[in-house]
C-alpha cells in the first residue's frame, strides 16, 4: 500500500500499488506487448482494471475517451493518462517514458542493422507469420474489451456497430463520429440544462496550439529541424491508432522530402509490426535511416511530445468533472465509438495481413489458444509465429 495526497479532495488516498510498480508494468508492456493499439489497450484493461484492480473502470474509460478524442498514438496516450490518475504529472511522465523507451531501443538497433547490412529481407518473412498471429491476438482483445464495456446497452451497441462499419469502409477513424456519439448518449441519458456552459477552458486549450504548430511547420530550414517539425505535425494532427499515421508518414517521408525509397518505407512499416510497444515507434526507425541516432531521437520525441501534452493538460479536468452524469454519459458514448473503431481496425488490418491459407491457419490457431487457455503468454505466440514465417515465407514464393 502507498499513500498519496489527492489534490482535488486534499485528502490522503491509500493506493494498492506504488509508482515504481506501475512503471515496471509499463516497462514490461512496452518490451513484450505485441499487437498494436487494439491489443495494448486490451492488456491495460485486463491487467490493471480486471486483475490487479489498480485502476477503476471509470478512470480507464475516461482515459480511453480522452485518448480517442486527441490526436496522436492511442495506446501511448492511454498509458500516460493511467500514469496520471494517481501520480499526476510525475506518473504520466515516467509511465510514458517506460512504455515508449523499450521499443525505441529496439527500432534503433534494427535501424543500425538495416543500414549496416543493406536491408533486412527477413523482415517480410517474420511479418508474414507475426502479422497473422497479431490478428488472432487483437481479435481476442477486441472481443473481451467489447463484452466488458458495451454490455447489453442497445444505444451503445448501435454506436459501436456504426463506428466499426465506418472504420472498415473508410479504413480510418473519424474523430467527428466520436464527438457525435458522445453527444448522442449525453442527450439521451443526461440531457444538460445548459450545454457547454461549464466546459473547462483547459479541455480545449491544446487545440489553438495546433494552428500555431501548423504555421511553424512550414518554415523548417535544415534536415534535423525538418524532422522535428514534420514528426511533431504527425503527432499533433493525425487522429486514430496504430497504422492510421502510415499514410501521413508516407506522403512526407517518401513523396515530399524523399528521405526514404518506397522499399525502405515498407520495411519501416514491417518494423512497426514486428516490434512490441506502440506501432508509431517506427518513426524512430525512419529517423535513424534519415539522420542516424539524432534523427531517431528527434523523430520519436517530436511525435510523442504532442500526445503527452494533449493528455496531461486536459487530464485534471477529466478527473474533476468526469463523475458528473452528463460528462459520464458523454464519455460512455465516446468509449462505445472508440471500441467500435478498434474492432473495425481489426478487420482492416486482417485484410492486409491474412493473404492465404497458412496465414488463416496461424490466425485461427492463435485465437483458439487464447480463447481456450490463459497459460500461453502472447510473446511466445509471437515468437512461434515469427519462426513459422521464416520457414513458410520462402516456400510460398512471395
Amino acid at each position: 500500500m502507498e499513500t498519496v495526497l489527492n489534490p482535488e479532495t486534499q485528502q490522503v488516498d491509500e493506493l494498492p500499488y506504488t509508482l515504481w510498480q506501475l512503471i515496471r508494468f509499463f516497462l514490461r508492456l512496452g518490451t513484450i506487448g505485441f499487437g498494436g493499439p487494439v491489443a495494448l489497450v486490451g492488456y491495460m484493461h485486463r491487467d490493471l482494471v480486471e486483475q490487479r484492480k489498480w485502476i477503476t473502470e471509470a478512470d480507464y474509460k475516461e482515459g480511453l475517451a480522452l485518448a480517442q478524442l486527441a490526436p496522436g498514438p492511442l495506446a501511448a496516450q492511454l498509458a500516460i493518462y493511467l500514469g496520471y490518475v494517481h501520480y499526476h504529472i510525475l506518473g504520466a511522465t515516467l509511465v510514458g517514458l517506460a512504455f515508449v523507451l523499450p521499443s525505441f531501443v529496439m527500432v534503433v538497433a534494427l535501424g543500425i542493422a538495416y543500414t549496416t547490412y543493406g536491408g533486412l529481407s527477413w523482415m517480410q518473412a517474420v511479418f508474414y507469420g507475426v502479422g497473422a498471429c497479431v490478428i488472432g491476438i487483437i481479435t481476442h482483445s477486441s472481443y473481451k474489451l467489447t463484452r466488458k464495456s458495451i454490455g447489453t446497452d442497445k444505444l451503445l451497441w448501435a454506436i459501436f456497430l456504426l463506428s466499426a462499419g465506418v472504420t472498415i469502409v473508410t479504413e480510418s477513424e473519424e474523430v467527428l463520429l466520436f464527438l457525435l456519439a458522445g453527444v448522442a448518449v449525453l442527450l439521451v441519458k443526461a440531457p444538460p440544462k445548459a450545454l457547454l456552459r461549464k466546459t473547462p477552458v483547459a479541455l480545449i486549450l491544446p487545440f489553438p496550439m495546433l494552428a500555431q504548430l501548423s504555421v511553424v511547420a512550414n518554415i523548417a530550414p535544415a534536415t534535423l529541424w525538418n524532422i522535428a517539425l514534420f514528426f511533431a505535425k504527425a503527432g499533433a494532427f493525425v487522429f486514430g491508432s496504430g497504422l492510421a499515421i502510415v499514410p501521413f508518414l508516407y506522403s512526407g517521408v517518401v513523396r515530399d522530402f524523399g528521405w526514404l525509397t518506397e522499399r525502405q518505407f515498407l520495411d519501416a512499416v514491417a518494423v512497426a509490426m514486428i516490434t512490441p510497444g506502440p506501432v508509431v515507434i517506427t518513426v524512430g526507425f525512419i529517423g535513424y535511416l534519415v539522420a542516424g541516432f539524432p534523427g531517431a531521437s528527434i523523430a520519436a520525441l517530436a511525435t510523442f511530445l504532442p500526445c503527452y501534452l494533449f493528455t496531461v493538460i486536459p487530464a485534471p479536468y477529466f478527473k474533476k468533472y468526469g463523475k458528473r452524469a452528463d460528462i459520464a454519459a458523454f464519455v460512455e458514448g465516446i468509449t462505445a465509438a472508440a471500441i467500435g473503431a478498434l474492432s473495425g481496425a481489426v478487420v482492416v488490418i486482417a485484410g492486409r495481413s491474412i493473404k492465404d491459407i497458412p496465414t488463416i491457419v496461424i490466425a485461427l490457431v492463435t485465437l483458439v489458444i487464447l480463447w481456450k487457455t490463459k497459460k500461453v503468454p502472447e510473446p511466445f505466440l509471437i515468437l512461434a509465429a515469427a519462426g513459422i514465417g521464416l520457414v513458410i515465407y520462402p516456400l510460398v514464393g512471395r
